[in-house]
């Protein structure tokens, strides 16, 4: 009996091994041809900014193209589906951003599950969204705002991106933590033109894509959403040094689809976290106001676990349904 057993372990060996060379030999080879990095936003958005300084490197560094694909729609959600179907092999990627976090809660009839269906890849990118006003909104400061907030409950318009938007979760924590009502003003295009002319008084807005404004003076920040103050813009305070324990951060980084070989999602996550080592990288992202999110598809799968359950848990109590 226990030769028989061991005939047949032998003999499923030699059958199983033929079949995993070719994904094996695929793996060692990778890439041998143009890779598709699937960005859910549109061109120009914070995702889309950091998705091409990515696609570039990754292009360098392993001769082959990264084409940046932009399929925006349903914030992310349209993106992530084409990922999710497509051949796990390497060549379909997607640039995961916390848009893909919040959607698990917000939509109730998406046809994937984002952390069953997709496999982290790595991290690339942490930053804050900044508190911005236009420049002749009467408070100065964080506090002064709230105030005046409380003083006008319900008669402050608040912008965003669209129903459970990152700028819209954003801003319903904040109202929930700091006493305040303000009225959500969901935007299908960009808020800045209506924020600049007075229309809505204020955003949380993405840093990469809002800094220009806040150089030009146009607009005037009056906090940044992570637990500590941003390196980009040093003189202006955090939330929580006036909310207590408030917090709110975007990231970005790399997924795939979950069936891809641990061999191509390994040699990826080498490649990326050896791009955000590069000191030049590292000054592009820093000048947009972030941090490298280097570290192992573990960690980056936590984040976006830990992320799903924290904004799950805003969306439920705000109440907020998706458009």
């Amino acid at each position: 009996m226990r030769l028989l057993r061991r005939q047949f372990l032998h003999l499923v060996a030699g059958v199983a091994a033929p079949l995993a060379w070719p994904r094996i030999a695929a793996a060692l080879d990778y890439p041998t041809r143009p890779v598709h990095f699937i960005v859910g936003f549109p061109a120009g958005s914070a995702t889309d900014i950091v998705g091409r300084l990515m696609a570039q490197a990754l292009s360098e560094r392993l001769g082959q193209q990264f084409i940046v694909d932009n399929r925006p729609g349903a914030g992310s959600n349209i993106a992530a589906e084409v990922v999710v179907r497509a051949d796990p092999d390497g060549y379909t990627l997607l640039q995961v951003a916390s848009p893909n976090a919040i959607n698990a809660t917000l939509y109730n009839n998406l046809n994937f599950n984002f952390i069953r269906d997709i496999a982290p890849v790595a991290g690339i990118f942490g930053y804050p969204y900044v508190m911005v006003v236009n420049a002749a909104f009467p408070a100065k400061t964080l506090p002064e705002f709230i105030a005046y907030a409380k003083a006008n409950p319900g008669k402050l318009d608040m912008a965003s991106a669209g129903n459970g938007t990152a700028p819209h979760v954003f801003g319903e924590l904040f109202k929930m933590m700091a006493g305040v009502a303000m009225l959500h003003v969901p935007y299908r295009g960009s808020y800045f033109a209506d924020l600049i002319a007075g229309q809505v008084q204020v955003v949380f807005s993405p840093l990469p894509s809002t800094i220009g404004y806040i150089r030009a003076g146009t607009l005037r920040p009056l906090a940044v959403t992570t637990a500590t103050r941003s390196d980009t813009l040093p003189d202006v305070p955090a939330i929580g040094e006036f909310v207590r324990g408030y917090e709110a951060s975007s990231w970005q980084g790399v997924g795939a689809p979950k069936q891809t070989p641990a061999a191509i999602v390994g040699r990826l996550n080498g490649e990326i976290n050896a791009v955000l080592a590069d000191p030049k990288m590292k000054a592009k992202l820093a000048d947009l106001g972030g941090t490298v999110l280097a570290g192992s598809p573990a960690d980056f799968g936590k984040l976006i676990a830990d992320e799903t359950e924290k904004w799950g848990k805003v969306i439920r109590a705000a109440g907020i349904k998706a458009e």
